[in-house]
């Protein structure tokens, strides 16, 4: 592995002996470490590789990746050398969207994720709601808060919104230059939301069944747009059990 690539993986729990590893996409204005607690989550049969996109939490010095199709190829180059086993990819929010052009980017090469995990977002190339990345920083706190993902105190502290929203701008703007190409992936894609996510109904979850020519499952668990922020014991237990039936162990 490269020092750029180290730069893009960050393992939070050592696995040698895990049979698959998952790699994790964060949301809009996310980081590596909201994966922390699913790494703790998952038996050690799973190894959790986070993602960290540059301009954020250890690498705040970085230039942003503002262009969607550049952050989806260099996050492809960056998690190419876990590709040794097999692989999963989850992705949550705009994670999913990443995570499912990766996997198109990965079969093109022949190698293709176990399962596909497309965590509280609408399918590619249905309208969206997310504010424009030139929404005010009034309108984007708003959004935030409403989303319950980020503690009201954080967002009150202005120091902290500072350094949060030239991030959240950087990654909606990346959004906004997104155009699917409409094939699909061949791998098992498992949807999952919460029940309350005004943001991503679970009649607009199931609508991925469209983007996979494989095996579809939809999961629903309760909750908003986050609602794996207290759960992610729960959650962890559903991905291990797709990932059981993906990667056979013997």
């Amino acid at each position: 592995m490269t020092d750029d690539q180290r730069k893009w993986v960050r393992r939070y729990r050592s696995a040698p002996d895990a049979a698959v590893r998952l790699v994790c996409l964060p949301h809009a204005g996310g980081g590596a470490s909201y994966y922390r607690p699913m790494a703790m989550a998952l038996s050690p049969a799973v190894e959790v590789l986070a993602v960290q996109y540059p301009g954020r939490q250890d690498r705040a010095g970085e230039p942003f990746v503002a262009d969607f199709a550049e952050l989806v190829e260099r996050t492809f180059a960056a998690v190419l050398p876990a590709l040794g086993r097999p692989v999963a990819l989850f992705g949550h929010s705009m994670g999913s969207l990443v995570a499912f052009e990766v996997a198109k980017r990965m079969e093109a090469e022949g190698i293709a994720p176990r399962v596909l995990f497309a965590s509280s977002k609408r399918p590619p190339g249905q309208a969206d709601p997310e504010l424009p990345h030139t929404a005010t920083d009034r309108e984007l706190i708003a959004d935030i808060a409403a989303l319950n993902g980020t503690e009201e105190r954080l967002l009150d502290n202005a120091d902290i919104r500072e350094l949060f929203l030239p991030v959240l701008r950087a990654d909606l703007k990346a959004l906004e230059g997104y155009r699917p190409d409409g094939r699909p992936v061949a791998c098992p894609v498992v949807a999952l939301t919460g029940d309350d996510d005004d943001r991503v109904p679970v009649a607009d979850a199931a609508g991925w069944e469209r983007h996979t020519t494989g095996r579809f499952d939809l999961e629903v668990f309760p909750g908003g747009h986050f609602y794996l922020t207290g759960q992610w014991d729960g959650v962890g237990s559903v991905i291990t059990e797709h990932l059981r039936a993906a990667v056979p162990t013997g």
